[in-house]
């Protein structure tokens, strides 16, 4: 018994004609399209293999004298199916035959290469400027996004019933083949995108295209995407929308994919769960303690204070637990903050032999007096220029501390109020 289970899908007969298949292609197609109807998104897909067979007239032929085994494998005659297993089997299908072309022109899917499904559109990628507070604290973003959704005035056609026919160019492939001898038995094979139907195979006259599409089958449409950045999302985090890229007839669309874009914060820099900041403390702070306020990313003011008599000395990390980023997924745990601190010496001091003396003893004494040989030169003691160059590393190696902290293994928690 001849297989009839695609022109059931349609709901044609099998004699029905070119225009019958094409008009109840597009009357389905508008009442199934998942932007219409997201639930009927197999039925869909359905409908759209069963008319990029019949809509073939070679795969129709094919179809029509040996049913799906022979599309498949070119077998004199063809199994019977369930509509689960029809579509299931064809879909997910592997392997070739002689007629594994075919399932190349249906959006690049069926057979080769053991793809599944339908040919699959482009991604679609955004990139998205957050702060560092919008990676602390979460937030939700809305993104304008200018996308091809397929024409609901033709269904996607161009035009009504009939009006589109194969292109002459390509004979309804789609590619153009261009054959070049390079030498006495030795041609080139190229093929290249159709420029007279871009690839579609398929053209429509002038006076028949679709008024709100103008023959391109899409219409541009805007949508606007809530973006969700979670707490603990990181620099060059993504975050995908899936079906949500642009549509065209016979293609599942790609997905819309944004790309955080970590913004450079004033006081705060992030090392994965843990935030570094530096500050400056003068000499005075440094012997005989601080209390220092830092405003955190939510808002809050945290205390922090050295006590007197801990001498805090120039380029050290002190650490305050649970004070740094939140933990992606688990909001609750945060890493920590470290603070490296700098100590802002005096240029000159003036003050008293006495004022000096009295200084002297409250910073413990000058160490033991070195001996000076009798031939020593004396020579006097200069600024330091910038620019000096003395043909080594010298004048780079002071600067490395500053740029690359070792934090270590360990945190030293200052007073954390």
């Amino acid at each position: 018994m001849a297989d009839s289970k695609l022109y059931d899908v349609l709901g044609v007969s099998r004699g029905a004609t070119e225009s019958e298949i094409r008009r109840n292609y597009r009357k389905l197609a508008k009442e199934y399209h998942p932007d219409k109807n997201p639930a009927a998104g197999d039925k869909f897909k359905e409908i759209s293999f069963a008319y990029e067979v019949l809509s073939d007239p070679q795969k129709r032929e094919i179809y029509d004298r040996y049913g799906m085994k022979g599309l498949q494998e070119g077998g004199d005659t063809g199994p019977t199916f369930g509509a689960e297993d029809l579509f299931g089997h064809f879909f997910g299908g592997g392997g070739g035959g002689p007629f594994g072309s075919f399932f190349g022109g249906f959006g690049g899917g069926g057979m080769r290469g053991g793809r599944r499904g339908p040919r699959r559109g482009e991604n679609t990628v955004h990139r998205l400027k957050v702060s560092l507070e919008d990676l602390y604290n979460g937030k939700v973003a809305k993104l304008q996004l200018s996308k091809n959704t397929i024409c609901t005035s033709c269904g996607g056609e161009g035009g009504p019933p009939g009006a589109l026919h194969p292109c002459r160019t390509c004979n309804g492939r789609g590619v153009k083949v261009t054959i070049t001898q390079l030498g006495p038995g030795m041609v080139q094979q190229m093929q290249s995108r159709c420029p007279d139907c871009d690839g579609e195979g398929e053209v429509i006259n002038e006076r028949d295209r679709c008024q709100a599409c103008v023959g391109r089958k899409v219409i541009q449409q805007t949508k606007i995407l809530e973006v969700h950045v979670d707490k603990g999302m990181r620099d060059d985090q993504r975050i995908t929308f899936r079906g949500e890229g642009d549509q065209m007839p016979g293609v599942e669309p790609g997905d819309v994919i944004i790309v955080l874009q970590e913004k450079t914060h004033e006081t705060f820099q992030r090392a994965g769960t843990d935030l570094l900041m530096k500050h400056t403390v003068s000499l005075t702070e440094a012997l005989c303690g601080f209390s220092m306020v830092v405003r955190h990313l939510d808002g809050r003011n945290l205390l922090i204070k050295q006590p007197p008599g801990s001498v805090l000395q120039p380029g050290c990390v002190r650490g305050v637990v649970g004070e740094g980023m939140p933990i992606y997924k688990n909001p609750f745990e945060k890493g920590d903050l470290y603070v490296k601190f700098d100590v802002a010496f005096p240029e000159n001091y003036f003050a008293t032999e006495n004022k000096l003396k009295e200084l002297e003893n409250l910073l413990g004494g000058r160490p033991p007096a070195v001996p000076i040989p009798a031939d020593s030169e004396e020579v006097n003691l200069t600024e330091f220029e910038e620019n000096y160059n003395s043909g080594s590393s010298q004048g780079n190696y002071y600067d490395e501390d500053d740029d690359h902290p070792h934090l270590g293994g360990q945190h030293v928690q200052c007073a954390h109020q």
